[in-house]
């Protein structure tokens, strides 16, 4: 019987904190879980700035994505969650950084009253392998 999922655990994103995966591939489908703006070298969050927690968030999805032999050209939806909507500009700005805007997946944006670790923002992804 083939193997129906793949988990993907890599030590360059952080380690999750609760039960889940980094990432996992079923059916032809990469998912990763939402990340957020800790350092996988330290195991510390990244708030300094929106700026500094928003690219750290990239950078960890970016490394789930390379484990999985990915790019952003894989990504077909994108979630993100936002502590306030007060960022949102400028997490759109460094968002839209990573992607050609005329192959840009499908993409959500909501404000929740609060995330992992007090972070301001989380995203998620699903890509195609």
């Amino acid at each position: 019987m083939a193997q129906k999922k793949q988990i993907i655990s890599i030590p360059n994103s952080p380690a999750p904190i609760a039960p889940y995966s980094q990432a996992v591939v079923a059916q032809g489908m990469f998912y990763a879980s939402g990340q957020i703006a800790i350092d996988p070298a330290t195991g510390q969050m990244q708030q300094t700035s929106i700026e500094d927690e928003t690219h750290q968030v990239m950078k960890n999805v970016q490394n789930l994505l390379a484990a999985g032999q990915l790019t952003w050209n894989d990504v077909v939806k994108c979630t993100i969650f936002l502590r306030s909507m007060d960022d949102y500009g400028t997490v759109n700005e460094i968002y839209g950084q990573y992607f050609d805007r005329a192959t840009a997946p499908a993409r959500e944006c909501v404000a929740v009253a609060g995330l992992p670790r007090n972070a301001r923002v989380e995203i998620s992804v699903i890509a195609v392998v």
